[in-house]
């Protein structure tokens, strides 16, 4: 099949590549030039790790391509996904669809025969209602489709997710949309991943939901790390013994600095506006997303407490950017109110992180980066560990001891034992633990 992605971002340029790479010629279209050029020159704009080596493999195939010329590419067409952002909305924090209406209207001028148009972007119920009506209005003599199929991709397991789906959800209207997205599909078939059809309003909500719930489990389990550390209880422990639940789950239990990322915080915003604007509030999400801002700016005053009520004139050496391990994605990371709070306490801050620091420079003025973990740490009177990538739990804790000014360590990840830190010297907090 030919397929068209508008959009190539994350969730753009993954979905196209893996679609290339099950076989299908993909055209990925992008308003930003420098960005064509550079995927054209075999460089990705993301860091996800087998990315780049995918997106090489199939452009040497001739089963991707990368263009600014959206026209050509939906002619040609049998599905044309829209992949592009859908940020809040500044003042209200309703999805922003500007992009996705945008593109639908110029997908509309470029229809030639019959073509399934897909939202791939997140987005409030009934825009692909909005969508049908946008190109139909444009359009009328258009034969078209539009469909509903949200994503469900990890960041640093973003391709696993995409080949290995637990599930794939279909918003469907007709039959011939439906036969299409099963042909789009079907190189998943030896996987056996469910492909489930329905409406396509039920497939919009059902994306919203799956991330609230998923950040539901987040702050749960960081609310009982809280009340763990005021009873003197192990929350890893209680994590554990709920998680061995079946119908808990141990996955999303694990007590930290809040979520962050390109997902969890803008979409619990816009399920709580249109919930709010139906009529039928959702009040334990609009708990959650209070919660996870409250609890950011809270981790500071871990580290104030840590270095004995006051980090004036101190610096403090920060381990993590990215919202997670194995992404860059600095979007609502949980760094980007940990630090500005250490700054405004009169701390200093030098950070270090693998691969997110040219994303962060521009939004955390006044930070000195640093180039490896040991020259961030070291004359630090604290060591701030807010991210959990591979490269930090096993640090060499002897020289890391040896470089700080002050043996303190805050590790907002839980990566260490305490015992260890104990008796290594260290004055070491952690989250949730006694």
């Amino acid at each position: 099949m030919r397929i068209a992605m508008i959009g190539s971002g994350y969730v753009g340029l993954v979905s196209g590549a893996c679609f290339a790479d099950f076989g299908h010629v993909v055209t990925c279209v992008d308003r930003d030039v420098s960005r064509i050029e550079a995927l054209k020159r075999g460089e990705s704009p993301i860091f996800e790790p087998g990315l780049p080596e995918m997106v090489e493999s199939n452009v040497r195939q001739n089963r991707l391509f990368f263009t600014t010329d959206l026209a050509s590419a939906v002619a040609s067409a049998d599905a044309v996904f829209i992949a592009v952002g859908t940020p809040s909305r500044r003042g209200d924090g309703h999805a922003d669809l500007s992009y996705v209406y945008g593109a639908a209207r110029e997908i509309a001028a470029a229809l030639n025969g019959y073509t399934v148009i897909v939202t791939k972007s997140t987005v409030p119920v009934g825009t692909g209602d909005e969508v049908e009506a946008i190109v139909r209005e444009a359009r009328p003599d258009a034969d078209f489709s539009v469909v509903s199929n949200p994503e469900f991709l990890r960041e640093g397991a973003a391709i696993a997710d995409f080949k290995r789906p637990d599930r794939i959800v279909v918003g469907a209207e007709d039959e011939r949309s439906r036969d299409v997205m099963q042909e789009v599909y079907r190189p998943l078939y030896l996987n056996q991943p469910p492909i489930m059809f329905t409406g396509r309003r039920t497939s919009e909500l059902t994306k919203y939901a799956a991330n609230a719930f998923l950040a539901t489990k987040i702050t749960f389990i960081n609310e009982i790390a809280d009340l763990c550390e005021k009873l003197g209880a192990n929350v890893q422990d209680v994590a554990r013994g709920i998680g061995l639940d079946n119908r808990i789950g141990s996955k999303f239990l694990h007590a930290g600095p809040g979520y962050g990322g390109s997902c969890f915080p803008k979409d619990t915003l816009a399920l709580v506006r249109t919930a709010q604007e139906a009529g039928s509030p959702v009040r334990i999400v609009e708990t959650v997303a209070a919660s996870n801002q409250l609890r950011k700016r809270r981790m500071a005053d871990k580290v104030l407490d840590a270095c004995g009520g006051s980090v004036t004139g101190k610096t403090i050496a920060v381990l993590g950017l990215a919202f997670k391990p194995n992404t860059d994605d600095m979007r609502d990371a949980p760094s980007l109110a940990i630090i500005p709070a250490l700054q405004s306490l009169g701390a200093n801050v030098r950070a270090f992180d693998p691969e997110s620091m040219a994303q962060a420079r521009p939004l955390l003025p006044n930070v000195e980066f640093c180039d490896e973990p040991y020259a961030c740490v070291e004359g630090a009177h604290a060591l701030v560990i807010v991210t959990e990538w591979d490269a930090f739990r096993a640090l060499d804790m002897d020289r890391v001891k040896a470089a700080l000014a002050e043996p303190v360590v805050v590790d907002l990840r839980n990566i260490y034992r305490p015992a260890d830190m104990a008796r290594r010297g260290f004055r070491y907090v952690s989250v949730g633990r006694p």
